[in-house]
């Protein structure tokens, strides 16, 4: 079988990330963790990203309403064996059952950066000038288009 040089996640790895994002958020809404900090919070699991041999399962999460959540990720790693217990039943199709490791999701933050570019003043000034109907700019590097 032929093996693509790209570094983008095979059609298996996504699927099998799916599946483990899945059984991840059951467990989560079942209140199954039986760990102080963890009970009391409300844990999102955004993606799932699989290893290419489908042994390493990289959980990204968000903590709902807690700015910050490495308390929380590191809570999830101190259970990760048991989490990986409780993801069996829902997995048992799998050859291997995949070590669980979480991560903080930052692409919300990301999203509310961008979203904070696109509202400050200097881009909406921008942005109204287009609008007015004016021209941008004239191409300063000599094409012609």
């Amino acid at each position: 079988m032929a093996r693509s040089s790209s570094s983008a996640p095979s059609q298996r790895m996504l699927s099998v990330g799916e599946k483990v994002r899945h059984a991840l958020t059951e467990v989560f809404q079942r209140g199954e963790i039986l760990d102080p900090l963890l009970e009391r919070a409300m844990v999102s699991v955004s993606e799932v990203r699989m290893s290419p041999d489908l042994k390493i399962a990289t959980a990204y999460v968000t903590v709902l309403g807690q700015e910050d959540t490495e308390p929380f990720v590191a809570a999830l790693n101190r259970n990760a064996k048991f989490i990986r217990g409780r993801l069996a039943p829902a997995l048992k199709q799998m050859k291997y059952m995949p070590e669980v490791r979480f991560r903080t999701d930052t692409s919300f933050d990301n999203f509310a950066r961008i979203d904070a570019i696109l509202k400050s003043p200097e881009v909406q000034r921008d942005l109204d000038h287009d609008e007015d109907g004016e021209a941008p700019a004239e191409d300063t590097d000599g094409d012609e288009n």
